[in-house]
């Protein structure tokens, strides 16, 4: 019985240090990498992340430029762009934005086979400071207009 109360004692001392150099361990990775962190570093300055293009027919498109400019001291590259759907695309500079310069990303919403009020994204990945970003095109799409009732009366 003393035996199974103390191999019980012993295996739990060992758990509970083993978990306190697993803590210490991770702490001093984070404590690593903020060290290491660029300060001149890549980054994004949007005049906007969200555009809202009111309210539109179903079926048809609407777009807009999001213009942003590198305020880091390093190029800005953008890695990825992707829509939160097929209907919404985007169209971003595939070479790399020096400091100061600024850039447009393009997003067009195809509003095909929805209905009511929409909010799509379009998430951008890059080497700046804060990655992704993510960008907001919203709106309300309408019912299609109905073709006027009845034809040419001769």
């Amino acid at each position: 019985m003393k035996k199974s109360i103390l191999l019980s004692a012993t295996f739990s001392m060992v758990l509970l240090l083993s978990n306190t150099s697993s803590t210490l361990a991770q702490d001093a990775k984070v404590a690593d990498t903020k060290a290491l962190e660029n300060k001149n570093q890549a980054d994004f300055k949007f005049d906007a992340l969200e555009y809202n293009y009111g309210s539109i027919k179903q079926g048809e498109s609407v777009s807009y430029s999001y213009k942003f400019t590198n305020v880091g001291k390093e190029p800005l590259v953008i890695t990825s762009a992707h829509g939160s759907c097929g209907c919404t695309v985007p169209d971003w500079p595939k070479e790399p934005i020096k400091k100061g310069e600024t850039g447009i990303i393009k997003v067009t919403f195809n509003s095909a086979g929805k209905m009511g009020a929409q909010d799509k994204t379009v998430t951008i990945n890059s080497n700046a400071k804060v990655s992704p970003v993510v960008l907001h095109i919203k709106g309300n799409v309408e019912a299609p207009a109905q073709p006027a009732a009845g034809g040419d009366a001769h």
